[in-house]
């Protein structure tokens, strides 16, 4: 029974950090299904989340309210990176295009340390840190704040998606942005959207997970990489694969922090990434390409 309980904490640790990887993985598979564009300043958004937040608490605002100026913050920071680093290229090569991400994300990375520094930043968990008990495991009230927003989020996206008009747009421009421009769509600003959603999913999961990791100026550089893990696993077009892979990421991770070493946390994510790039690079849970987002 010891060693059942054992591996449930690890469990459920797994799909707390799991879900937070599946959010930032969805931001990933959303630009890349309306552009094409694997943007690796994705985990910028997540530490842009977490940062304003606490900058936002510290100038006297209640938490509500910083965690909605902090998603501003952060949407906003997309929407200028798309106008100005994404929308004035013409015929760019994917090898130049994620360049300019990786560009933009030092770029954000370091505008953050020269108004936040190099400090570690603590923000109060949202409903206390008594931790509550399941069978022979704990468990914190924010993992329970990640579980749900995570659900929501995700069901959110998908009704988006799938029922308004916008959603099906965005996804037109996945399928063939030229015939979806043929038909009126506007695909510039389809491809802004994208951008807004996937940077206010970001920022909201970088808000989230801040009470428990706490936030710095380079917290997005691992954690945008553990996204883009699961949204490869999840074949970056399928959201419900990339969901899956996340949570698979964060049981594995934790699974194997706990038995094999703690040392070995991040590598764990990398062997996966590698792994899987190198036996199955359309992901292992690809759908066909109608089933995108």
């Amino acid at each position: 029974m010891e060693a059942f309980g054992e591996i449930f904490q690890y469990i459920l640790s797994g799909f707390s950090t799991g879900a937070i990887y599946a959010l930032i993985g969805f931001g990933f598979a959303v630009i890349y299904n309306s552009t094409g564009i694997i943007n690796f300043a994705q985990g910028e958004f997540v530490m842009l989340g977490g940062l304003a937040t606490i900058f936002f608490i510290n100038m006297n605002f209640p938490l509500p309210v910083s965690v909605i100026f902090a998603i501003a913050t952060a949407t906003l920071t997309g929407v200028v990176f798309e106008r100005l680093a994404i929308r004035p290229l013409k015929n760019a090569t994917p090898l130049n295009l994620v360049l300019i991400t990786i560009g933009a994300s030092i770029l954000i990375r370091g505008g953050a340390m020269l108004m936040w520094g190099k400090d570690t930043h603590v923000l109060p968990s949202f409903s206390g840190s008594d931790p509550i008990y399941i069978a022979d495991a704990t468990i914190l009230p924010q993992h329970l704040w990640i579980f749900s927003i995570t659900v929501l989020i995700i069901a959110a996206s998908r009704m988006f998606f799938n029922r308004s008009i916008t959603g099906k747009a965005m996804r037109a421009c996945a399928y063939n942005r030229e015939a979806a421009g043929l038909v009126g769509i506007d695909v510039k600003k389809m491809v802004l959207f994208s951008f807004i959603i996937s940077s206010a999913i970001g920022s909201l999961a970088g808000i989230i997970i801040a009470p428990l990791t706490m936030s710095s100026y380079d917290v997005g550089v691992m954690l945008g990489l553990k996204g883009f893990c699961a949204a490869i696993i999840g074949g970056m077009s399928n959201g419900a694969g990339t969901v899956i892979g996340g949570l698979l990421l964060g049981i594995l991770e934790s699974l194997g922090a706990g038995f094999i070493s703690a040392s070995y946390k991040d590598a764990i994510a990398f062997i996966i990434l590698l792994l899987i790039l190198f036996f199955r690079p359309e992901g292992i849970f690809r759908k066909d390409e109608t089933e995108r987002v």
